[in-house]
């Protein structure tokens, strides 16, 4: 058995994740995406020509039992796990004052309760490798924004990311949040598209998060925070 490194990514198959998942088995890693469509993650994994280094699984990342059940897929698979990232997450772009609370209460569940889940089902296996924990947040956690619900969940990453750090680096677990900017993905398709502004690609920000994961043992890259520079007229 490969003794190269393994990471699990949420809302691996496209995107932010798929980019990122990419990226790291480029660099020989052994990947495990996940995320709730099924034919997504297939057709994520034809596209790659189904690698043998590759392991996607179907499953919401605000269900413990198949947090739980992808990790130990992953263990079972590849026998260690050396980094997860937090990606899985939506917004709703609504306000408090006119938006669908069912609507929040999914959003609050996957991009709040998802990651510290992932954290509480990966943190033991992570030990042993001494290993690192990617939160995706976002630049709407760094900034206020009037009435937004979803800048309010990626604050509350924030915190989960500082609180978690303060308590697994003394166990030689890393921790790194990283705040995107305005990145191209399918993120603005509730939106009815994107924004006319400058934007990220998936893949600008995923070798910002490779970077952060492959840095030497013993550095701990804690927090990143990524914007798009306009290109020249």
């Amino acid at each position: 058995m490969t003794d190269s490194p393994v990471a699990l990514i949420t809302g691996g198959g496209s995107g932010i994740g798929a980019a990122t998942a990419r990226q790291l088995l480029d660099r020989g890693y052994r990947v495990t995406v996940t995320g709730r469509g099924e034919e997504r993650l297939r057709e994520f994994a034809r596209e790659l020509d189904e690698p043998a280094d590759l392991l996607t699984l179907a499953g919401d990342a605000a269900d413990f039992e198949a947090v739980q059940a992808a990790v130990e897929s992953t263990l079972q698979r590849f026998g260690q796990l050396n980094v997860v990232v937090a990606n899985a997450g939506f917004a709703s772009f609504d306000n408090v004052d006119d938006g669908d609370p069912a609507v929040w209460r999914d959003m609050v569940l996957t991009n709040v309760l998802g990651p510290a889940l992932l954290i509480r089902a990966a943190l033991s296996a992570l030990k042993q490798t001494r290993g690192r924990i990617v939160l995706v947040g976002s630049v709407a956690g760094v900034v206020y924004s009037p009435g937004n619900i979803y800048g309010a969940t990626k604050w509350a990453v924030i915190g989960l990311a500082e609180n978690t750090r303060r308590m697994v680096t003394g166990d030689g677990v890393g921790v790194t949040l990283v705040n995107p900017g305005a990145t191209e993905t399918n993120f603005f398709d509730a939106a009815g598209g994107a924004p006319d502004r400058a934007m990220l690609t998936s893949e600008q920000l995923a070798a910002s998060i490779v970077w952060a994961i492959t840095q030497p043992s013993g550095v701990d890259v804690n927090t990143m925070t990524i914007r798009p520079i306009p290109s020249p007229l």
